[in-house]
């Protein structure tokens, strides 16, 4: 069984990877720079590679987050979460249920899923999820058709749903102030970091502002 208040700390700077961001940088030296500066777990999201380059990419992403002692989480892909033996996996709504993906990973491996409405965070906490990944709370440009969550949604979730959490969409160091009043376990962030030249310093401006 996975560690509720252990998985609450690893929650706190949860950094997703886009290579479309980095335009061009050396993805792994960039994600090495954020794991270095303080990045507590590390999601693989790469929409628009092939199974064969997000396996490569797996594999050398969980040899860093173990020199690292960073959690790994992989986005959607439970085949290839086995494969590079990830602490966990993260499904969305369109993706494969948390039920069907719990029975996969077992119940050591961390199971994360996305929330939108109170409906959502129960069916996943019923379903076996560790944590929600709530959003989209500000317009993003990682996911276009994301629709946003009210601060009232966020915390009816909060009061009625007992499980660990993070925030996603659109966060950056000038609108997060807006959600500290929720006290969420972490932050999960793409853009506002990647697309920063110095990842390294971005990591560390979040981790004294959060």
């Amino acid at each position: 069984m996975v560690n509720r208040e252990s998985l609450k700390k690893d929650l706190k700077m949860y950094l997703i990877t886009d290579s479309n961001i980095l335009e061009g940088r050396d993805f792994y030296k960039c994600i090495e720079d954020g794991l270095k500066a303080g990045t507590t777990m590390l999601q693989l999201r790469e929409k628009d590679v092939d199974g064969g380059a997000f396996l490569e990419k797996a594999l050398k992403l969980r040899e860093l987050t173990r020199k690292y002692g960073v959690k790994f989480i992989i986005n959607d892909r439970i085949d290839i979460a086995l494969l590079c033996d990830a602490d966990g996996v993260h499904v969305g709504q369109s993706d494969i249920d948390a039920k069907s993906a719990r029975k996969l990973i077992g119940e050591d491996k961390i199971l994360g899923v996305s929330a939108r409405t109170l409906e959502e965070a129960q069916r996943a906490k019923e379903d076996g999820a560790d944590y929600l990944g709530i959003g989209t709370m500000f317009s993003t440009s990682t996911k276009l058709d994301a629709k946003s969550v009210s601060f009232e949604t966020l915390e009816e979730i909060k009061q009625k749903v007992d499980l660990p959490f993070v925030l996603i969409g659109g966060i950056n160091l000038d609108n997060v102030g807006k959600l500290k009043p929720f006290d969420p376990d972490g932050y999960a962030i793409i853009s506002a970091i990647l697309k920063e030249q110095d990842i390294y310093a971005e990591v560390k401006k979040w981790l004294e502002v959060i």
